[in-house]
């Protein structure tokens, strides 16, 4: 890969069309495009398409028809994280970024902008950065985390247990990790439909992501003010009261890489494993017999369906090699996470059960492997685990096929999830007050649930909703 304006990785291909190519989903040059009609239907299937094609590094067109070298292969992806010499995150060094093709009207500008956060530096200023995150997560104590969020669960949950049907994506695994998430931060206030919304918006590429992004960092500006004010028990003031002494600019852009990250990729990761534990009869029957725990059908999920499929980007420093391609210095890379899961060299069964093994890409590796991942598995196991415990008898009330999707490059995730079970009465979830945060602390430090029963294996009749 060249220069953008000269030339595309992959148009001296005798295997790719010829340019112009009026093929569905092609490009200049006849290069893939992973955005577009063929993308948002099958964005795997384009994947695969690239992997028969070029092999475990495949070069593809992004938004705008920006080149993009998409990293496919699982040790590919592997080398690429794990390997900061020559691979970076500053996207300043993206030539894409340099010549204007990637400015900042781009659609994804929200995802690869330069910003001064950990996940975008590396040396000393990437220790410094991840140092204040990871530190201000320290200062949550995370002993009783499950039981916080379970009882957030059950407020959700509350508010469908008597209807006998619901959506599960939009009235709970779209709501939950965000109510935890703004909690945790310190801006319980700040969380509405009109949040939840915008995280989800600001990913997909869309022509309000830009707004979206705006919305969400205003609110955020907000608390840093706040909390520079009056510290808190609460992430964002132990962000500030860190030892690097963060600017409020730093400080803000962390709150929005964690809340973002944290909320997309666990709404997902609910969605996903409630999915799975309801269309899949092994998994269902493997709960109920107490082959396998919730965890692990989170883990499984986290295999076959990662919450965040691609991670835009990384930069090549210098000229490399990469799966077979020539990378240049300035070129950008896709941290291809979905792809990199189904890699045939590693997974050459699909069907196969993954149980007990966490080498998937999920999470990241590398310097910039997510610093939140536990609290995201939390939310995600506890939040499964109380809907499955409340609701025993749940099933689909629409056949599998009828699912439905949307994609962007970043993520894909189900559009509805429509369940059906008994109706019952609410639970008294207050019956031991809990404050809110910023005093949540003292709530974790509450010793975890014990071990629970098994789920059934087949419904089971419930009483007909009663007076709460």
């Amino acid at each position: 890969m060249t220069t953008p304006s000269h030339s595309h990785p992959g148009m001296d291909d005798p295997a790719m069309p010829p340019p112009g190519c009026p093929a569905h989903g092609l490009g200049p040059g006849g290069m893939r495009r992973l955005y577009g009609p063929e993308a948002d239907t099958d964005l795997s299937g384009v994947y695969e398409k690239l992997r028969a094609e070029h092999g475990a590094v495949a070069p593809a067109l992004l938004h705008n028809d920006v080149p993009i070298w998409a990293v496919l292969g699982h040790s590919e992806n592997l080398h690429m994280v794990r390997t900061p010499s020559q691979y970076t995150r500053d996207s300043r060094t993206w030539r894409a970024v340099i010549d204007g093709t990637a400015g900042p009207d781009h659609p994804l500008a929200p995802v690869f902008t330069w910003q001064p956060m950990a996940s975008m530096a590396e040396g000393a200023e990437h220790q410094r950065l991840r140092g204040a995150v990871t530190g201000a997560m320290a200062g949550l104590d995370h002993r009783g985390i499950r039981r916080y969020i379970n009882r957030y669960s059950n407020l959700l949950l509350n508010d469908i247990c008597q209807d006998g049907h619901a959506d599960i994506v939009s009235q709970f695994a779209e709501h939950l990790p965000m109510m935890v998430m703004c909690h945790v931060l310190g801006m319980p206030e700040e969380y509405n439909e009109r949040i939840v919304q915008a995280a989800r918006d600001m990913l997909k590429g869309t022509e309000t992501a830009i707004a979206s992004n705006a919305y969400i960092m205003d609110a955020l500006m907000r608390l840093v003010a706040r909390r520079r004010a009056k510290a808190e028990e609460d992430f964002t003031s132990n962000l500030i009261a860190q030892p690097a002494q963060l600017t409020d600019d730093e400080v803000g852009a962390h709150l929005r890489l964690v809340l973002i990250a944290a909320y997309e990729a666990t709404a997902n990761l609910i969605a996903n494993a409630l999915r799975m534990v309801l269309t899949d009869p092994r998994f269902r029957a493997q709960l109920s017999g107490g082959q396998m725990t919730v965890p692990e059908a989170v883990e499984q999920s986290l295999w076959d369906e990662p919450p965040f499929s691609a991670m835009v980007g990384y930069f090549a420093k210098q000229d490399t090699q990469l799966g077979g391609q020539e990378i240049k210095a300035g070129d950008g890379l896709i941290f291809g996470i979905a792809p990199g899961n189904v890699d045939p060299v590693v997974r050459p069964d699909l069907a196969a059960n993954m149980q007990g093994n966490r080498s998937h890409l999920a999470f990241g590796g590398g310097p910039h492997e997510c610093p939140g991942q536990d609290i995201g598995r939390a939310i995600a196991d506890t939040g499964v685990d109380a809907l499955l415990m409340r609701f025993p008898d749940v099933e689909l009330s629409v056949e599998e096929h009828e699912l439905t999707w949307t994609s962007s490059i970043l993520s894909r995730h189900l559009v509805s999830l429509p369940v059906q079970f008994a109706p019952r009465p609410p639970q008294d979830v207050m019956a031991r007050p809990m404050a809110r945060v910023p005093s949540a602390r003292n709530d974790w430090q509450v010793s975890s649930p014990g071990p629970r029963p098994a789920y059934p294996a087949t419904p089971t009749p419930q009483p007909t909703a009663g007076p709460a």
